[in-house]
Parts: C-alpha cells; sequence; structure tokens
C-alpha cells in the first residue's frame, strides 16, 4: 500500500507578515482592577514558522493559576488548520474564563482557534475570515483522492470549530459561507452569534505591516487591502547618492583577529564555505558586526538544510538576508517545485543512510538440525 503523501491544511496566505511592534505573540499575567489576569497576544502566522499550538499551551501552562480570567488577542492572517484546531481546543478547556478578543483580522485557521473560546468580543473594525480549507500536494490520482477526501473531513471540523460557537447557526447557510469564503463585519459576526460583543478597535495596518499576503484571498475586501497598501513606503527616486565618508580601516591586528574568528566559528558550525563571503560582506568592521553576520548565517544554513536546498546558502548569504525572509523564499520555490513537502525546522535524514538490518526470530528446525549434524560428527569422530 502506498504512504499518504505529507502534507497539511493551510491558508491560502503562507508567508509571514512582519509586526510593526516586533511583539506578535506574547503571553503575560497582570494585575487589572485589583485581580489578575492573564493576556495572550496571537499577531501573526499560526503554526509553521508562527505560534504553534504546542508553544502556546505550554507557555499558557507556565502561567495559568486556573482561576484567573484569560484574554486571547487574535491579529492573524491563519496559518495551519490542524494547529489552529489544537488552540481552539487548548481555549474551550478553559471555560467560562476564557474570551477571545478579536483586536483586527482573525481570518482563517485564526477564526478557527478564536472560536474556541467562551465569549469573543470583536473590535468595531475588526473582521473574521472564513473559508474552505486549502493545501497544496503531489502524486497520481490515487494520492490526489485521498488528498480530497481528507480535506472533506476537515472541512467537517472547520463546521464544528464554528457550530461550538454558535450552536443555532444554520448548517446551509454556514456551508455556504465557508465555501464562498467569507469576510464577516463585527456586526455580522454578532448576527450569526459568532462573536457576542463589540468594542473598540484598531488599525489592522498597525499589526499586519502589509498586504501581500491578504491578496492571495479570493474576496480580501478592497478597503482592507487599501489600509495596508498604506503602511507600505513608496520607493524613493533615484539619485546621486551623498558622498559619504571613507569608512574608517580597522587596525590590522583586529582585522586579523576577526578573520580568525570567522574562519574557526565556520569551521565549528560547518559552514566554511561561507568564510569569504562573511568577511567581505562585515568588512571585519568590529566584533559586534561579525557575530551577528555569523548568527544570521548560522540560521540561514539551517533553513537551506532543512528545506533539502543547501546550495541556496551562500546566495541567501551574500544578499544579507535574515532568517524570515530566507523562510518565504525557500516555501515560495518548494510550493512553486510542486515536490509536495513541506518546509521542516529538522535536518532531513542522509539520503545514503545504510538500510537497517531486520532481526529475525530463531527456527528450531534449523537449531535442531546442526545440533543433530554437530552430534554425528561427535560420535564419528
Amino acid at each position: 500500500m502506498k504512504p499518504l503523501l505529507p502534507f497539511r491544511i493551510y491558508n491560502k496566505a503562507p508567508a509571514v507578515l512582519p509586526v510593526e511592534d516586533e511583539h506578535w505573540y506574547r503571553i503575560k499575567a497582570e494585575v487589572q482592577a485589583e485581580k489578575t489576569v492573564i493576556e495572550i497576544y496571537i499577531y501573526g502566522e499560526i503554526g509553521g514558522w508562527g505560534i504553534t499550538a504546542n508553544q502556546f499551551i505550554q507557555d499558557l501552562k507556565a502561567i495559568d493559576d486556573g482561576v484567573s480570567p484569560v484574554v486571547a488577542a487574535f491579529n492573524t492572517n491563519g496559518g495551519d488548520l490542524f494547529e489552529g484546531l489544537a488552540i481552539h481546543n487548548a481555549l474551550k478547556r478553559l471555560g467560562e474564563r476564557c474570551t477571545a478578543r478579536i483586536d483586527a483580522l482573525a481570518a482563517s485557521a485564526g477564526s478557527v482557534a478564536a472560536c474556541g473560546a467562551r465569549r469573543m468580543v470583536m473590535a468595531s473594525n475588526s473582521m473574521l475570515m472564513i473559508h474552505n480549507p486549502w493545501t497544496w500536494t503531489s502524486g497520481d490520482a490515487e494520492d490526489l483522492r485521498r488528498v480530497a477526501d481528507v480535506l472533506d473531513q476537515t472541512l467537517e471540523a472547520i463546521i464544528a470549530a464554528y457550530k461550538n460557537k454558535s450552536p443555532d447557526i444554520d448548517d446551509a447557510e454556514l456551508r455556504r459561507m465557508v465555501n464562498d469564503e467569507t469576510w464577516l463585519t463585527a456586526q455580522e459576526a454578532l448576527a450569526l452569534g459568532l462573536a457576542d460583543e463589540i468594542g473598540t478597535g484598531v488599525e489592522v495596518k498597525a499589526c499586519l505591516g502589509q498586504g501581500a499576503a491578504m491578496k492571495r484571498y479570493r474576496n480580501t475586501p478592497q478597503a482592507l487591502l487599501d489600509q495596508l497598501k498604506a503602511v507600505q513606503p513608496e520607493p524613493a527616486a533615484e539619485a546621486d547618492p551623498p558622498e559619504q565618508p571613507e569608512p574608517a580601516v580597522p587596525a590590522a591586528s583586529n582585522s586579523a583577529g576577526l578573520a580568525v574568528m570567522i574562519t574557526q566559528a565556520c569551521g565549528k558550525a560547518g559552514i566554511s564555505n561561507l568564510i569569504e563571503t562573511l568577511i567581505a560582506s562585515t568588512k571585519l568592521a568590529d566584533e559586534a558586526t561579525v557575530q551577528a553576520a555569523l548568527t544570521r548565517a548560522k540560521a540561514v544554513r539551517d533553513l537551506c538544510v532543512a528545506a533539502r536546498l543547501p546550495e541556496l546558502t551562500v546566495e541567501f548569504v551574500q544578499a544579507g538576508l535574515d532568517a524570515p525572509a530566507v523562510r518565504a523564499r525557500l516555501f515560495d520555490k518548494l510550493v512553486g517545485s510542486g515536490k509536495g513537502f513541506e518546509i521542516d525546522n529538522s535536518l532531513p535524514p542522509a539520503d545514503d543512510e545504510p538500510e537497517k538490518v531486520k532481526a529475525q526470530l530463531p527456527n528450531p528446525s534449523t537449531i535442531w538440525s546442526a545440533r543433530r549434524q554437530a552430534a554425528r560428527k561427535g560420535a564419528s569422530a
């Protein structure tokens, strides 16, 4: 029997979005009105390179006292459906003391996760987006039929998550909205029973930072795209660069020491092929610059190896790309190639790994035959 191809259920916007305040995921407990309130901020992708359900649950366990109110604040374009379902169930287990707060956007897997809370408060200008599960894979007709069956099953999990929040919602209407990719305003979500209260809002652009990923959905509201587009800086007009003073040349002894530092660190990390690239890019300016470049190069190498594209490491390091930019490029390259596997942060197994020898159970007939032969030889001697 052929094994099922590895795949995961994603939303249609896999790119990781930068967040202006650089605090896209945070969990804390603080005293409000003489009582402790646990606040969880999920601002960014769910699963993948964003907030995983395992991290979320472990962090919550570490801070939860079992009695304090918990507020989960969402502003996310979604992500991995199974991770979203796990967060949904974690919030549901908190019972009456859990509230989901939609600060700006809860799309796709984010809407599934948020509906696990007992109460949902949506900002007056926030939105909830629901749609069918989506994935990418490869294989023959049998493989693709099996994947389609799994997508049908995951659709039922999505429907169940929304009905958990709004038991009285019409089943046929809910399925129509999910199939059509529906963007719900706070007022519309309240009318459907998915939201319980409407509060004050914030601008989506203050949290998502850019609108490129939102364009991958079919029915993204134009007003939302316009708001997100406004935050992107306009390209500057070309002009002659201002004259810059010649950079100070570090002392020869310091330069030599930094070069040795790069050489030794690269050798230890197994990235000796990056020595010349790092020396050229850092210009051996100072130890802090060199150390930052080494850390970045190691992260880039690990991502390329995990994606089974180690040959791209030098190119990415030369371009000065950081880890988020490399992740996005690798994801697009893998999806475009149709290879049908996802990037994993664990190292792949060696292709030439020797075949494991399977142990065999002892054969009684063979054992007795060998003993009889040995007894006969002993008697004849």
